[in-house]
């Protein structure tokens, strides 16, 4: 079985369609649907910012990220693919 996740925060799910549809609570815009993450399945994600890593698109997206374009006030860590 396959998994899909979320780029924004982690959230699982067995089809894009499914993922897709649903309102994301990390959404970068405050509001927003889940955006589909296109990489694999790590045992390590990575930010593409900082480097911090976690052991779940969910833990890594939770913390803010001091080198995020957008400041460490508003960004969150964004896992590399």
């Amino acid at each position: 079985m396959v998994n899909y996740y979320c780029e924004y925060c982690g959230t699982k799910s067995s089809s894009i369609n499914s993922l897709t549809a649903g309102s994301c609570i990390r959404h970068p815009e405050g509001k927003g649907r889940h955006k589909l993450y296109e990489g694999s399945e790590k045992s390590k994600y990575q930010c593409k910012y900082c480097g911090t890593s976690a052991s779940s698109i969910s833990s890594l997206t939770a913390g803010t990220c001091i080198r995020h374009p957008k400041g460490s006030a508003k960004g969150k860590h964004s896992p590399t693919l």
